[in-house]
């Protein structure tokens, strides 16, 4: 266990913020809060756009302040608050004004790079942070942790799998681990051919077998990017090297994770597919929260299946892994020219199979400019960041010319 994520006592009710509570990880928190009667205060909420849902939580949640991204959808927060006594905001500044309010914990799960500023704002105020969003560390991993670490923030990890892993190290040191796997469940592609795969549609690349999420990271999971992106947190996260960390395809999502210790001992997370349970667990922890998340049967399962992901079928890991074993800002540079890619596949501009493979082109590109150094800090993260969005964005428009 990291420095960051040593226990800290918090006091009852607990205070949150939510940081992208309009989306789906931040509606399962909504449940979870609202499961739990009198342990949670809501203290601010912040959306990207959606003034009436965010206003609708806020709401729900009697939360203090309510703040939307997007200025102008100022209007019609305030409209939609009005009477209830929540203050409203709006804009960039909004956001961080929410995420440095006084509470025990935020919830960092605005999705895309635009979660990673307000998410820091937190941490420079020394909030602990359940973090939901990718983006933090894949783009900006090390300047993000080294924020944390400086103020003595802790951060949780609320995604499944580094949920799961962080249960099943039960508090051993890292220095300890031999191996650690995170969970695929395969996607929707798992069974299908090479040929298959290639001519599949944006509809077919969203029809998760297991998960209800977003469409990118959906479409991240049919191409098996997304446990790329989750190796690369997973090294911020828990300080292992990146030759201990894998994969492992499981098609029943029931294990999350798995550590091997230097003894021969292996444990497992393991919790039906439900967001609430690792959400409940960051949210109590170090106590737990109940839910009425449907609990595990593993007689009627009956078999649980493991499998070597394919990575002629799946080139996407691959290309992630290639970057996170390259380190410095080649993670940065391969998330976003993915998340620039996923979009494109998404409006029907590039096949499904061009998805790594552009990115994999562009990471060479950079590579072979000498443009691949760690970045410094946060800003200089997003600085390249921006620049292979740009680049990303124009060799795409050079692609139909």
């Amino acid at each position: 266990m990291t420095a960051s994520l040593a226990p800290k006592p918090l006091a009852r009710p607990r205070k949150l913020t939510i940081l992208g509570a309009t989306g789906s990880i931040g509606r399962s928190t909504e449940a979870v809060i609202l499961g739990a009667p009198g342990a949670f205060e809501t203290v601010a909420v912040a959306g990207g756009r959606d003034a009436v849902n965010l206003a609708r939580v806020a709401r729900s949640l009697n939360a203090r302040f309510a703040a939307v991204a997007d200025p102008g959808a100022y209007g019609a927060l305030k409209s939609e608050l009005a009477g209830s006594g929540i203050r409203a905001g709006a804009g960039p500044e909004a956001l961080k004004e929410a995420a440095r309010m006084d509470a025990d914990l935020v919830v960092g799960a605005i999705a895309g790079a635009a979660g990673v500023i307000p998410t820091y704002a937190a941490i420079e105020a020394g909030r602990d942070v359940a973090l939901a969003n990718k983006e933090c560390l894949v783009c900006a991993g090390e300047p993000f942790m080294r924020g944390a670490r400086e103020r003595g923030v802790r951060v949780l990890p609320m995604d499944s799998e580094h949920n799961a892993i962080f249960q099943a190290l039960g508090g051993e040191s890292p220095k300890r681990i031999e191996k650690m796997w995170l969970t695929a469940s395969g996607g929707p592609f798992r069974t299908w051919s090479a040929e298959q795969i290639a001519a599949a549609t944006p509809e077919q690349a969203l029809a998760h077998p297991n998960w209800a999420m977003g469409p990118k990271v959906t479409v991240d999971s049919a191409s098996l990017m997304n446990k790329g992106l989750e190796l690369i947190e997973a090294l911020h996260i828990f300080g292992v090297e990146a030759r201990k960390l894998d994969v492992l395809v499981h098609p029943q999502s029931i294990v999350h994770g798995l550590v091997s210790f230097d003894d021969g001992a292996v444990t497992a997370g393991m919790a039906v597919p439900d967001m609430k349970v690792p959400i409940a667990h960051c949210l109590g922890w170090p106590d737990r929260v109940p839910t009425l998340a449907r609990r595990l049967d593993l007689a009627q399962i009956g078999s649980l299946t493991f499998e070597k992901p394919d990575l002629q079928r799946f080139p996407a890991l691959r290309v992630a892994m290639d970057a996170l074993a390259a380190g410095g800002a080649m993670p940065t540079i391969m998330n976003a020219a993915n998340e620039v890619m996923v979009a494109a596949f998404l409006n029907n501009k590039i096949k499904f199979n061009d998805i790594a493979k552009y990115v994999e082109q562009i990471c060479e590109l950079f590579e072979k400019e000498g443009a691949a150094r760690t970045p410094a800090d946060i800003e200089a993260a997003l600085a390249v960041d921006h620049i292979v969005r740009e680049r990303s964005r124009a060799r795409l428009a050079g692609l139909g010319r």
